[in-house]
Formats: structure tokens, sequence, C-alpha cells
């Protein structure tokens, strides 16, 4: 390795240990519930996921794991629209 390289790796390591570095803004996933899985997104502060319990309370257990699993790394929750 170059040493170039190596700096580099070592900043990332330091970035990995640092989590306020680094904030989602969206995503989508495929979340394996018991069941089967459903299509989870995360867009402008905003959950959404294609399970049958979503749309009526506008939360599920696969949004809440999801933030659960990244805490640090989703800006402060919004409250969910209603629908």
């Amino acid at each position: 390795m170059d040493s170039s390289l190596i700096g580099k790796v070592e900043k990332a390591k330091r970035y990995a240990e640092e989590q306020d570095r680094a904030c989602f803004t969206d995503f989508a996933l495929r979340f394996q519930g018991d069941h089967r899985a459903h299509e989870v997104t995360y867009r402008e502060g905003l959950w959404r996921c294609s399970c049958d319990y979503f749309p009526q309370y506008g939360t599920c257990s696969h949004t809440m794991a999801m933030e659960r699993m990244l805490e640090r790394m989703l800006p402060t929750r919004l409250p969910s629209p209603s629908l």
C-alpha cells in the first residue's frame, strides 16, 4: 500500500467511529419480516412501509426496527403525516 492509501484507511476508521458525521437523507430497503418481505423507504424525514399496518398508523415494527438500527444516523424524528 502506498502512504496516501494508508492515510485514507486510517481516516476511514476514524470517520466510522464518529457516526455523527453521517446522516441519512433518503434510502430504500427490503426488510424481511416474519411472514414476508416489505419495502421500507425513508425520504425527507418520512418513513413508508409496504406492510398492511403502516398505512393506518404511520408506523410499524419494520420502520421502528430501522429507527433503532440507525438511531444516530437519522435526523431528529419528524411526526408522520396523517394518512
